[in-house]
């Protein structure tokens, strides 16, 4: 392996009509933020209708490049729009800059241990994840090998995918490993919610038979008894889990609703949670049979293959959080691949009525990953497995100096702040 050593951090924002990293960033005409879905959001009247009314996609995407002094450049993306941005240039970028990418494990602590006066979850992990991804880019381009061959090795030759959709009889057709569909109503919407959300599980399973896996998202948006009484309430539809019922520090709550209901429904949750100590606790107090945690949420894949290993000497299975967009998608299913308890891999946003191909979405260039029967086959290239095309390059040009943000826009200009 040659040798090389991290030349510069560059952080980027992306145009905000586009989505990105972030699937919740939708224009319109799409189930994500049509339908009412049950969210924390969903006890005030002014909120409830879309999510996007009270700024779930308001960060937006950032996007990272680490280039190393002899040409290689890697990419990461993650939430965080210009926020993450000046993090990472203003911050992160110290620790980063002038390492060799090989002490990738360094470089994640001192970001994780400079960072706790005001990070430790949220912005700021997202924020880490872009970074990290972007460095085992790097590295793994400089090995010649994907990183799955990294951090262990494949444990499977391609991975199993399901969609979160409002249209799971279009998932079942399309071919995914099972659907996973939005709980509509929450606690605040009383007898006549739980009834919709019963009927609505109800019409889905109908529509794909006894045998598909099906999947409700509950979002953070229920309480322990409402979610005890929902789940007994679709136990004759076989869910193969309930997600998420609650806020993400409810390990009490948690437990609760495992104990309750997890002899016919499993309970998954971590797609909110940031850190390894935060899955202690689930893991401790026994909060679930399955783990989400997402690679833009819980460090890249530094901090995704810490959580990895501790549900794996745990006995817990693990279904990542859908990663969002190609970039931190493709990172994610490295990881899986190197997970012997792994089950299965969300794919969130992308499957619609008019859907015309298999494909997981194209953005910034990069190709478009196909489905093959219900599943990913494994990338053999190095690094994450692509390159930016030279149009990429050329529409989304690099500045030269450090400012707080770059802004991409559909025509090529980049703005600074």
């Amino acid at each position: 392996m040659r040798k090389a050593i991290i030349q510069e951090v560059r952080a980027y924002v992306i145009d905000d009509s586009e989505m990105g990293a972030d699937y919740h960033n939708q224009r319109g005409g799409h189930w994500i933020i049509d339908l009412p879905v049950a969210n924390p959001m969903s006890v005030y009247k002014d909120f409830k209708a879309k999510r996007t009314s009270w700024g779930i996609n308001a960060l937006g995407t950032v996007v990272v490049q680490v280039a190393l002094d002899d040409g290689t450049v890697g990419i990461g993306c993650s939430i965080g729009g210009e926020p993450a941005c000046y993090i990472i240039e203003k911050h992160l970028s110290r620790f980063v800059e002038g390492q060799d990418p090989r002490n990738v494990e360094l470089i994640w602590d001192q970001m994780w241990r400079a960072t706790l006066p005001y990070g430790r979850k949220g912005l700021t992990i997202h924020a880490i994840s872009a970074v990290d991804l972007a460095i085992w880019d790097c590295l793994g381009k400089l090995r010649g090998e994907p990183i799955y061959a990294l951090i262990g090795g494949k444990t499977k030759e391609r991975l199993p995918v399901y969609a979160t959709t409002s249209r799971p009889d279009i998932a079942k057709e399309f071919g995914f490993q099972g659907a996973k569909i939005p709980c509509r109503y929450g606690p605040g919407d009383g007898i006549e919610g739980l009834k919709r959300n019963i009927a609505v599980v109800a019409e889905a399973r109908e529509q794909v038979g006894p045998d598909f896996p099906l999947r409700l998202d509950c979002y953070m948006s229920l309480t322990v008894s409402y979610a005890i009484e929902l789940a007994r309430a679709l136990a004759p539809y076989h869910l193969h889990w309930i997600e998420e019922c609650l806020p993400p520090d409810d390990f009490d709550g948690y437990a609760a609703l495992k104990a309750a209901v997890g002899h016919f429904c499993l309970v998954s949750t971590g797609e909110h949670e940031y850190t390894r100590y935060g899955f202690r606790e689930l893991i401790a107090r026994k909060c679930a049979d399955i783990l989400q945690p997402d690679i833009n949420h819980v460090g890249g894949v530094t901090g995704l293959w810490k959580v990895a290993q501790m549900a794996a000497v745990s006995g817990i299975s693990m279904a990542p959080h859908a990663c969002e967009g190609p970039i931190g998608g493709l990172a994610g299913l490295h990881v899986d691949a190197a997970m012997p308890n792994f089950v299965v891999q969300e794919i969130c946003g992308q499957i619609q009525p008019n859907a015309a191909d298999k494909v997981w979405q194209e953005w910034l260039g990069f190709p478009a990953m196909r489905m093959v029967d219900g599943r990913f086959p494994l990338s053999q290239k190095p690094g994450l497995g692509f390159e930016l095309s030279e149009a990429s390059l050329a529409k989304y040009p690099f500045g030269g100096t450090r400012p707080m943000a770059r802004v991409f826009h559909e025509d090529g200009s980049v703005a600074e702040w």
